[in-house]
């Protein structure tokens, strides 16, 4: 208990229903299963059971790892602008915000944890052994700061101490746009890779962080009220019309984005950045980004919202989903893309694109984190509920 306030004056407990215990614990198992196949490559060596070369020395779970941070990122940023500008629409969201930003971004150390060959190494070599001239240094400590940040913003919404939850959440947003900056400042600063280099990925990466931390709200916002049976009140209702609306206008600028970053690589690009432009426009990658990423990921979500006029909540939860699935392949094509074209391109009896497919073992480890997530979600609702209808505070 603290400042009089204990678990149980918040906590659901009608939430856990049978049915809802079987997802839960069937997401457990996936969290599991994941963390088996990952400890199974611990022991075994990572190129056993990943398909990740010298070549390719990058995949799904570094794709996984970027959508979850990305994700985390945006959901982070609409709570502190919900709470800083208290009174809007959006602001009965933003409790359950605060909670989707800290089990994602854990989500997101779950995955790039059973990557990395030595993460032990990792998390003592970057406090004793810092490197600042290194994007990946920051990205890791900022998240790692942002985390902190959100845990105690979150702690003290649980315990009604809004003044200063609002100080931690800015603090936590700041820290998380300045790693999702570095996230995407990783792959901008490598001119090895011209599908990736520029000054434009860490802009379109906090662009993806609003998209996917909107689509994220109006989900599982909707799906709170599902596992409960419950009707949406109609202030609930209005702040998931208000995180679509930001859902839309954000999918209308990463169209943009998309468009003419493509675009580019045919007026004036590399050889090596066309080429990895055509393994997504015609090649081996071609249907990942016409059928996921464009049609799915925001074609389909973009023209369902504005014929529905963001008036239905089973069109924006559906659209929500599809820009999820989208934004998350999405990851998987750039990440694969940029690495495709072979260094050694023109020379005879070298092939022009390398080839990368995920494995059985990064699949598990990827279902993780979304089991993780999907579970730490139920937890939440069933634990915290009343927290996340309680807004009256910011």
């Amino acid at each position: 208990m603290a400042n009089g306030f204990s678990l149980a004056t918040i906590a659901e407990p009608e939430v856990g229903r049978p049915g809802i215990n079987v997802l839960t614990g069937l997401f457990g198992l996936l969290v599991v299963a994941g963390l088996g196949a990952g400890l199974y490559g611990f022991v075994v060596g990572h190129e056993h059971v990943y398909n990740n070369t010298r070549e390719v020395p990058w995949g799904l779970l570094i794709s996984t790892y970027a959508f979850f941070a990305i994700t985390s990122t945006g959901l982070c940023l609409l709570a502190a602008i919900s709470h800083i500008f208290g009174g809007n629409k959006i602001a009965p969201l933003a409790n359950r915000m605060v909670w989707l930003s800290l089990i994602t971004i854990i989500s997101g150390f779950l995955v790039i944890g059973m990557e990395i060959e030595s993460p032990w190494r990792m998390a003592i070599w970057n406090v004793i052994s810092p490197n600042p001239t290194s994007n990946i240094w920051w990205m890791g400590t900022l998240y790692g700061l942002a985390v902190g940040f959100v845990i105690l913003e979150f702690w003290l919404i649980i315990t009604r101490q809004y003044k200063m939850a609002l100080v931690l959440g800015i603090f936590g947003a700041f820290a998380e746009t300045a790693a999702n900056s570095c996230l995407g400042g990783v792959f901008a600063t490598l001119p090895s890779h011209p599908f990736w280099y520029g000054g434009t990925i860490p802009v379109y990466f906090l662009a993806c962080a609003f998209t996917s931390g909107s689509a994220a709200a109006v989900l599982f916002t909707h799906y709170a009220y599902a596992i409960r049976g419950k009707r949406m009140e109609e202030h609930m209702f209005n702040g998931v019309q208000a995180a679509a609306k930001v859902l839309m206008l954000m999918l209308i600028l990463v169209s943009v984005s998309t468009f003419w970053r493509m675009i580019s690589f045919y007026v004036g690009g590399t050889d090596a950045g066309r080429a990895a432009a055509d393994s997504l426009i015609s090649g081996p990658l071609s249907t990942n980004f016409w059928v996921f990423e464009v049609a799915i990921g925001l074609a389909a979500p973009l023209l369902l919202l504005a014929l529905t006029r963001v008036r239905s909540l089973g069109a924006m939860s559906a659209a929500a989903l599809m820009t999820l699935v989208g934004m998350f392949v999405s990851r998987l094509d750039m990440v694969t893309a940029g690495q495709l074209v072979p260094h050694y391109q023109g020379f005879e009896d070298f092939p022009a694109l390398l080839s990368y497919t995920p494995s059985g073992f990064e699949w598990m480890v990827a279902f993780a984190g979304i089991g993780l997530c999907g579970m730490a979600f139920l937890l939440g609702e069933r634990f915290f509920g009343k927290v996340f209808a309680d807004h009256g505070g910011h």
